[in-house]
């Protein structure tokens, strides 16, 4: 295991009607906040009105930012930062998913940079304040509402990009798995796809003897794979959505990542086919996650492979053939996957063939994948991963 520093300072307020806590933990920072949001969900389940109710009742003075992107933009990032300066902003909400929660990070540290927010998924030094960012999650998934990233897309160059810095991970998060009860049933499946990879990406890592990390990682894939077919088939199943709501904070603030080294493997590839085709992140990781899997499985894989296949998916493991338990394993991944309803081709998703060179050229160039991932993928490598998404199976 490496040296490795765990910061989690995000206050949690988890469980039904936490959101009344929201104004007492913004009112130290300030009364002038911005408002972001995505879609209008959060004014047909009602969630709008009781979070503005309850800020304007005790003197909040709200200046909103909505129609944030599933892949939220640069420029929507540059209309937030415009709407802080404007109304002198001393506190940002976001409530929403990952997408929402990222494009409010990215906005709560450009309104202290004079250059673009672009720059910093080129240097994420260029980050020294940040406004204070306050989230009410209502999509399980991502993992933002308690951590240091963000993920956002320029649509001019066809690139999404990362951005890092403890000074942007948020001061308080609302859970409340109530508001999770109206998810489609497509974004339930691909938000549990994309807990689920954030486990696997650091699972997978280049050093050993993370043995703590591993273990709280597979308890936390079982919690998905038991609970996720419950939300899809009763959305209004409490304890299911909890329990999804929970993983997917615990499976990216650090606790399973922090100690192990290496870049990820699926999440910079996926990222290009969003960025070129703007397709939901969770789908592509399930069509990306079991073909890369086999695709690296060898005999420096096959151990953690059967490990994962065994401890998550009960396996049994056959020690004169671990290749036999590894493959057993993927597979089980991939049938998880198709039962969810997840479409499992690149074309299902209305991505031909045309561009996947040049998104494998972008995977490499944008990331550490031909140095430091677990298994090092060249371009040729990511372009064979691609293509092998194309048809149905593994």
């Amino acid at each position: 295991m490496e040296n490795f520093t765990f910061y989690t300072p995000t206050k949690i307020y988890f469980g039904k009607d936490q959101i009344k806590k929201l104004p007492q933990s913004i009112a130290p920072y300030g009364k002038r906040v911005l408002l972001v949001y995505g879609g209008g969900s959060i004014k047909r389940n009602g969630i709008y009105d009781q979070a503005t109710t309850l800020l304007t009742e005790q003197g909040f003075e709200i200046t909103e930012l909505s129609g944030v992107e599933p892949n939220p933009r640069l420029e929507t990032v540059e209309k937030g930062v415009k709407l802080c300066r404007d109304h002198q902003i001393e506190g940002i909400i976001a409530i929403g998913g990952g997408s929402t929660i990222d494009c409010s990070k990215a906005i709560s540290a450009g309104v202290f940079y004079e250059g673009s927010p672009w720059d910093f998924t080129k240097d994420s030094s260029l980050i020294t304040k940040t406004l204070p960012l306050f989230t009410v999650l209502t999509m399980a998934a991502t993992g933002s509402e308690m951590n240091w990233g963000a993920v956002i897309t320029n649509v001019e160059t066809n690139e999404k990009l990362g951005i890092h810095s403890v000074l942007m991970i948020p001061k308080v998060s609302i859970l409340d798995p109530t508001y999770t009860y109206t998810v489609p049933t497509k974004h339930t499946a691909a938000g549990s796809v994309d807990i689920l990879s954030h486990l696997l990406e650091n699972y997978f890592s280049q050093n050993k003897g993370a043995y703590v990390q591993d273990r709280i990682s597979e308890g936390i894939m079982r919690t998905v794979i038991n609970y996720a077919p419950q939300a899809l088939k009763q959305p209004d199943n409490y304890e299911a959505r909890a329990n999804l709501m929970w993983s997917s904070t615990l499976a990216l603030n650090g606790l399973t990542g922090r100690g192990k080294v290496g870049t990820w493997s699926c999440h910079p590839m996926e990222h290009e086919l969003s960025a070129f085709y703007d397709i939901t992140h969770g789908i592509g990781l399930a069509i990306l996650t079991p073909r890369w899997m086999k695709y690296i499985l060898n005999e420096d894989t096959v151990e953690q492979m059967a490990n994962l296949a065994h401890y998550v998916w009960d396996i049994p493991v056959n020690s004169d053939n671990l290749f036999e338990t590894a493959e057993k394993g993927i597979q089980a991944f991939y049938d998880c996957f198709v039962s969810w309803g997840i479409p499992m081709t690149l074309e299902e998703v209305g991505i031909p063939e045309d561009n996947l060179q040049l998104m494998a050229e972008k995977a490499v160039e944008h990331s550490t994948l031909a140095t430091t991932a677990y298994v090092p993928l060249a371009v040729k490598d990511v372009r064979a991963i691609y293509e092998n998404c194309l048809t149905q199976g593994i």
